[in-house]
């Protein structure tokens, strides 16, 4: 089986590709507009150089080979969300060649190609009409064409999320849901699913189309080289019509556009998180999963992790990472870090009037019991319900229910509630 795609990303731009009409999200149809971007005859486009600068850092971040030089062509074809019946986009010239994006399993997949082009207007089906919106006509798209590397499901999920998170890093907006071609084969053919939205719809479209497939070569039946779309509600793809060949789109050099000089445009440096994680992991003996999951998307937790990582016993920064995650409180400063800090090293439970206190730098008050009283408070819970003592024989672990039940009844110091409890029950079973 092989597996590979063509991810289209909207870039964070704020005009268009070839016109000055802005990029932002509206819902009122046809507002950001001009004769350029809805293709009337006679319009000249003209090069947002901004795409330029950040395609090249998507290039730079994928391990491309960067041209010189680049160029644009004319992809012909003909459909109503593109009147002036090409699009503009690169092939031979694009961007970036010849890349790499390596998985969190470790593996590489190829990239052939990052290339620059507009997106077309969007059509808008209804009953017995279709309307089109030219909001979205010549939004500055960079499109990443991989080699069928990827192998299964999973190597597919694994690569749009590490995609994303080099994005993110780069700078684009990965909350508008990018947009993928799938091309899948499992025969001699490929079949390609057009313009799938979103990591989910993506997922599930692979997986109903490996599964059609599949069941064709079961029965003898060669799958044809065609394209389809994936319909989200019944989670099927369906045929549309047969897949184009690159001699059918007629590409032609685009003569309205010049040779531009990438030398010139510089590279915004990015971070591969994946490739953070790894080092981190490495150097603190840690969990490689459990610091992927908490940078990927966390500019603040890379810097706090990045900051304080010598300063720090590194699993206690970890734990108060994930707590500041939960509570959504942002970056902490050093103080309010370092009293967090104490708190979870301590064994205290982290709650919000805990995070309230460490934001504004108060001391965080707790309930200090005496040994004598402590012990009362245990062996009291414990002669409550005596059936504690026998299934503590059965199961040693019961201890850290006991010492939660206290801990949450009283708020007493939670190490000593923990030491205490397993000594009083250890004395109870013998």
């Amino acid at each position: 089986m092989k597996i590979g795609l063509e991810v289209h990303v909207a870039l964070p731009t704020r005009s268009k590709l070839f016109c000055g009409c802005s990029t932002a999200e509206t819902q009122e149809p046809n507002v950001n507009v001009c004769p350029i971007c809805m293709g009337f005859p006679g319009s000249k486009p003209s090069l947002n150089e901004s795409a330029i600068i950040i395609a090249k850092s998507i290039a730079d971040a994928l391990k491309c080979k960067i041209k010189d030089k680049i160029s644009f062509v004319r992809k012909v074809y003909f459909y109503p969300d593109l009147p002036k019946s090409f699009q503009i986009t690169q092939l031979q010239d694009s961007i970036g060649m010849e890349g790499e994006l390596t998985l969190d399993s470790g593996k590489s997949i190829r990239i052939r190609r990052v290339q620059i082009e507009e997106d077309p207007a969007k059509i808008i089906r209804g009953e017995d009409h279709s309307l089109i919106d030219f909001n979205r006509a010549g939004i500055p798209l960079v499109e990443i064409v991989t080699e069928p590397d990827i192998a299964d499901k999973d190597e597919l999920k694994s690569f749009i999320f590490v995609l994303k998170a080099i994005l993110y890093y780069i700078g684009v907006d990965i909350d508008r849901e990018i947009k993928a071609d799938l091309n899948i084969s499992l025969g001699k053919e490929r079949v390609e699913i057009k313009n799938v939205t979103g990591t989910k719809n993506l997922i599930e479209a692979a997986d109903y189309e490996i599964k059609r497939q599949g069941e064709l070569i079961k029965m003898g039946i060669e799958p044809i080289k065609e394209t389809r779309s994936y319909d989200e509600r019944t989670r099927t793809t369906a045929s549309s019509r047969e897949k184009e060949t690159d001699e059918e789109y007629g590409y032609i050099y685009e003569p309205d556009l010049t040779e531009y000089d990438v030398k010139r445009y510089p590279v915004k440096t990015s971070i591969n998180p994946v490739q953070k994680a790894k080092e981190l992991a490495l150097k603190h003996s840690y969990s490689e999963n459990s610091i992927l999951e908490a940078i990927a998307f966390d500019r603040q937790a890379l810097e706090t992790i990045e900051e304080n990582q010598d300063k720090f016993e590194f699993k206690t920064l970890m734990q108060a990472i994930n707590e500041i995650k939960r509570f959504k409180v942002g970056k902490l400063d050093d103080e309010s870090l370092r009293m967090l800090i104490d708190e979870i090293a301590g064994g205290f439970q982290i709650d919000e009037d805990v995070i309230k206190s460490v934001i504004e730098h108060k001391k965080v008050e707790h309930n200090r019991v005496s040994s004598s009283e402590l012990d009362r408070q245990i062996r009291e819970f414990i002669d409550k319900d005596r059936r504690i003592i026998d299934r503590y024989k059965k199961n040693k672990k019961l201890v850290d229910y006991v010492a939660g039940e206290i801990i949450k009844r009283y708020k007493a110091q939670p190490k000593e509630v923990l030491k205490r409890a397993k000594e009083i029950l250890d004395s109870l079973v013998k």
